[in-house]
């Protein structure tokens, strides 16, 4: 599988050919569609491209005033009845963030069997991209997204640290694309909730389907409590580095983290507004979802209703704690067996 260095590497020497206007070369072992990076010169666009058949219908019209990216559908001079959708970066100094997203959407392609399915998953794509620019020219996340993506990481680091193919485990980490749950598996998902309040037991459920199993064979929710303070725990963006530490031999692995975190709204220059917030884990449960625990399942709604959002009071769901050797000891046996 083509990590994004090996896309970086031929935006280099495409670079230094310095063959006047857009040149294109393969990209190879990608998926069913041909994939190639671009390089368009004296301009220094980096870019990646996709061929399509000219039937399939491709609408960019949505990203057709994009500050950092040009999207063009021209003919294919390669491929007969074929036309060629490009990504064009017009920004050089958010290569290192172009490289990563070009990766994640490779791999976002591989599950597609059919060009029609390739073209649609680009195009969503570049709807979650199109936000995640905007991301990168604001001020950064809020405290609340801060401490809810410290929790992901502070969970996804354990998972990193049991005998699990950490591209798996990466793979499960759905929360940066803002999926129904935190990290979800072919049979079973887990919920992370992570709290810093007076009142640490308390957690909001965002959704009628968020804590709904009846699709899953094993529901969980993972319960973080910590300490917010200027000096004492640990920073997100440590908590971070810890991470990329632990990837740092698999360049291929670092990258889906670096894309994943990107897609989470976490960027490098906006390091130094976190630095000053650290986390002291306080308390963390485990839930197994099931039977009578408290929450609302979507069959369980009124014609009409939807869009719940509600409180639990953990206090009161005792009976329902598992501990983390049970919860790990389930997720290696389903992703062994998967």
């Amino acid at each position: 599988m083509m990590s994004n260095k090996y896309i970086s590497q031929i935006w280099a020497i495409l670079e230094k050919e310095k063959n006047i206007g857009l040149v294109k070369r393969l990209c190879p072992n990608t998926t069913r569609s041909h994939i190639y990076a671009t390089y368009q010169y004296p301009e220094g666009y980096y870019g990646i491209a996709f061929t399509f058949n000219k039937k399939i219908r491709i609408d960019t019209s949505s990203f057709n005033n994009l500050k950092e990216l040009k999207i063009l559908l021209v003919p294919d001079s390669t491929f007969t009845n074929s036309h060629l959708l490009i990504i064009q970066l017009l920004q050089a100094n958010n290569c290192n963030i172009f490289e990563a997203l070009c990766e994640n959407l490779i791999q976002s392609t591989i599950p597609a069997s059919t060009e029609e399915e390739i073209a649609k998953t680009v195009v969503n794509q570049l709807g979650k991209w199109k936000t995640l620019f905007d991301k990168n020219n604001s001020t950064g996340l809020t405290p609340a997204e801060q401490q809810g993506l410290y929790g992901e990481l502070h969970f996804l680091q354990k998972l990193l640290s049991l005998e699990i193919n950490p591209r798996d485990v990466l793979h499960a980490w759905v929360g940066a694309d803002k999926a129904l749950r935190d990290f979800q598996g072919d049979n079973w998902a887990l919920e992370v909730k992570t709290t810093s309040t007076n009142n640490p037991q308390k957690i909001i459920i965002n959704g009628e389907r968020q804590l709904d199993e009846t699709l899953l064979k094993k529901l969980f929710l993972y319960h973080l409590s910590v300490e917010i303070s200027n000096g004492n725990g640990q920073t997100l963006c440590q908590k971070v580095l810890e991470i990329r530490k632990t990837l740092g031999n698999d360049i291929s692995v670092l990258s889906i983290f670096n894309a994943k975190l990107f897609e989470a709204g976490y960027f490098d220059k906006h390091e130094s507004l976190y630095q000053k917030r650290y986390y002291l884990t306080r308390n963390e449960n485990y839930y197994k979802i099931e039977n009578e625990f408290p929450r609302i399942k979507e069959n369980e709604l009124r014609k009409g209703i939807s869009d719940v959002k509600y409180t639990i009071i953990l206090a009161t769901c005792d009976e329902y704690l598992v501990n983390e050797n049970q919860i790990f000891n389930t997720l290696k046996n389903y992703e062994r067996n998967k």
